[in-house]
C-alpha cells in the first residue's frame, strides 16, 4: 500500500453504498489504488460507474443485502434511505458503518497537510486550480474534487506521494466539520442548503466552527470582499491569533488585502487578464485566464493566495492558470448546434451562480443568450424564489425544466412554472418547458445565428446537448 491509513488498520474489504456519487467514487478509486478490496452499489448507472468498473471496482446497480455480508466496513452516502437493505443488513451484522464525510475525515487524519477549499460558490473550480498549480510545481498532491478535470486524467481524484491532500469541502449537513485541515480556503458565505440550515446566521456559525478547527500555525485564506466572510473572521480572530494562524485575505481590487488584482481587461471571449503583486518580493505578475467571467478571477485569486501560502513560485501559478481550461460542467463548451450557435453546460444551481454564469456569457461576443434551467430541489427553489426570479436578467430567453427533486419529495407547493412566471413578470421572456425534449424542440424553433445557448443546473439538464448534432462535425464529414 502507498499510504498507511491508521483508521483502516486490519481493514481489507470495503463496501460503498451510493458508490457512483462524485465524492464516493473518488474515495473508492483512492482506496482501490492503495490496495483495498473495494466494491459497491448505486441505484443508477452513470459515467462514474463506468470509470469505477474500468478500474476493477465491481458495482451492483440497485440494492442487495447479501453484498455486505463479508465486508469489514460499509461506507454510505448521506443521500441513501436509512431503510436501504444493504445498510440495514450491515447494522444487523454489526459491521462498522460510516457516512461518507466521516469516513473521508478518517482518511484525512493520515495526511499532514490537508488543504480544504470551502464556500457557497466556486469550490470545484478553485480546488481544480489549486491542484493544477501544485501538480505543475512538482508537489505531487493527493486530490479530491467535485467534478472530473483533465489535469486529473479526466477523473475527480489523484493519488499522489506527498502529505498534501487538496479537497473540495462542502458545508451541506455540516459535512466539512468532519475534515481535519491545515488550511481552510473560504471563498464566500451565502444563504444556501436551507433544507438543512435555518438561516444565514446558522451557516456563518458552521463556517466559524470549520475555521476554528485549524491547528496551531495553520493557514486561513479568506475573501476580504465578502461581508459574511469578514463577519465570521471578526468573530473568531482572537482565537486564531492565539494559535498563530496565518491569515491571508484576497480581494478583487482592495490594496489592503494580502493578494489583490489590478489592471483588469476582458476580451470578446469573456476571458480576463489582470496583474497580481507577490508581497514576498514586490514583483508584479500578469495573469491570463481561459475560463470566462469575473467569478473565475475570484477563484484564481483564492488559488494564488492558497498556493503562495505554501511557498509556490508565482511563475508556476502564472503558467498553470494560463492553461487552466475549467472543470467539467463549469461553463463547459459542448458543441455548435446551429449556424454559429454554441451550446455550453454549467452546474450553476444557486441564484448567485446563475448570475455569474450569465454575466460571463454576456461578455462573450453573441447575438442573444438562451438559458435552459432546471431548478435543483424543491426547498431551494421555494426558499430562494424571489432571488431566482431576479437571476436571469442577463438572459434574453429562459426555458424552465421541471425541478430536479434529488433527495426530496414534491409537496405541491412550488414548481418550475412558478419561477418562469416570476421571471416573465420581471421582464425576461421565459417559458415553462418541463422536459428535456420540449426544451430542445423550443430551442430549435427559436434559435438564431450568433446565439449562445446555456444548459444550467445540477440535474439531468446536462444531457440537453445529446438532443443536438454537432454542426462542426457534420460539416467536417
Amino acid at each position: 500500500m502507498n499510504k498507511d491509513f491508521k483508521a483502516l488498520k486490519n481493514i481489507h474489504k470495503i463496501h460503498m453504498i451510493g458508490i457512483g456519487g462524485v465524492s464516493m467514487s473518488g474515495i473508492a478509486l483512492i482506496l482501490k489504488k492503495d490496495g483495498f478490496d473495494v466494491r459497491g452499489s448505486d441505484k443508477n448507472y452513470g459515467d462514474m460507474i463506468d470509470i469505477l468498473e474500468k478500474n476493477g471496482i465491481p458495482v451492483f446497480i440497485g440494492s442487495n443485502a447479501d453484498l455486505v455480508k463479508d465486508a469489514d466496513v460499509v461506507v454510505y452516502t448521506s443521500a441513501i434511505n436509512q431503510h436501504d437493505p444493504e445498510f440495514v443488513r450491515a447494522k444487523s451484522l454489526g459491521i462498522p458503518t460510516y457516512e461518507r464525510a466521516k469516513f473521508l475525515g478518517l482518511l484525512l487524519e493520515s495526511y499532514k497537510t490537508p488543504i480544504c477549499i470551502c464556500g457557497t460558490h466556486g469550490k470545484t473550480t478553485t480546488t481544480s486550480m489549486v491542484s493544477s498549480i501544485f501538480i505543475d510545481a512538482k508537489m505531487d498532491p493527493n486530490v479530491q474534487v467535485g467534478s472530473k478535470y483533465e489535469k486529473l486524467n479526466n477523473s475527480n481524484y489523484r493519488l499522489g506521494n506527498s502529505e498534501y491532500f487538496i479537497l473540495e469541502a462542502c458545508e451541506y449537513v455540516d459535512s466539512f466539520l468532519n475534515f481535519p485541515h491545515h488550511c481552510a480556503t473560504v471563498l464566500n458565505i451565502e444563504a444556501e442548503h436551507l433544507d438543512y440550515f435555518s438561516d444565514i446566521e446558522e451557516i456563518k456559525r458552521s463556517f466559524e466552527k470549520f475555521i476554528l478547527m485549524l491547528p496551531q500555525d495553520g493557514v486561513l485564506v479568506i475573501n476580504q470582499d465578502d461581508e459574511h466572510c469578514m463577519q465570521v473572521l471578526d468573530d473568531c480572530i482572537d482565537e486564531l491569533q492565539k494559535r498563530n494562524i496565518r491569515i491571508y485575505k484576497f480581494s478583487l481590487s482592495d490594496p489592503g488585502a494580502y493578494i489583490y488584482a489590478k489592471n483588469f481587461s476582458c476580451n470578446i471571449k469573456g476571458f480576463y487578464s489582470f496583474d497580481v503583486t507577490d508581497p514576498r518580493d514586490n514583483k508584479t505578475y500578469h495573469f491570463y485566464l481561459t475560463v470566462p467571467g469575473i467569478h473565475n478571477v475570484y477563484d484564481a485569486l483564492a488559488a494564488i493566495t492558497t498556493c503562495q501560502a505554501y511557498g509556490i513560485d508565482f511563475k508556476h501559478m502564472q503558467k498553470s492558470l494560463s492553461k487552466f481550461c475549467g472543470a467539467k460542467r463549469r461553463f463547459e463548451y459542448k458543441k455548435n448546434i446551429a449556424q454559429n450557435v454554441e451550446l455550453y453546460d454549467d452546474y450553476a444551481h444557486h441564484p448567485t451562480e446563475i448570475k455569474a454564469t450569465l454575466a460571463a456569457a454576456k461578455q462573450k461576443e453573441h447575438n442573444r443568450i438562451i438559458a435552459a434551467f432546471q431548478p435543483h430541489t424543491f426547498s431551494r427553489t421555494k426558499e430562494l424564489l424571489q432571488d431566482f426570479g431576479n437571476a436571469f436578467k442577463d438572459a434574453d430567453i429562459v426555458l424552465f425544466m421541471d425541478i430536479y427533486a434529488a433527495r426530496e419529495v414534491d409537496d405541491g407547493t412550488i414548481s418550475s412554472k412558478d419561477v418562469a412566471d416570476l421571471v416573465n413578470k420581471n421582464g425576461t421572456t421565459a417559458y415553462y418547458t418541463p422536459t428535456l425534449s420540449e426544451i430542445a424542440e423550443k430551442i430549435k424553433e427559436i434559435v438564431q445565428p450568433g446565439d449562445i445557448v446555456l444548459s444550467i443546473g445540477a440535474g439531468n439538464i446536462t444531457h440537453l446537448s445529446d438532443y443536438f448534432e454537432d454542426v462542426n462535425k457534420k460539416d467536417e464529414k
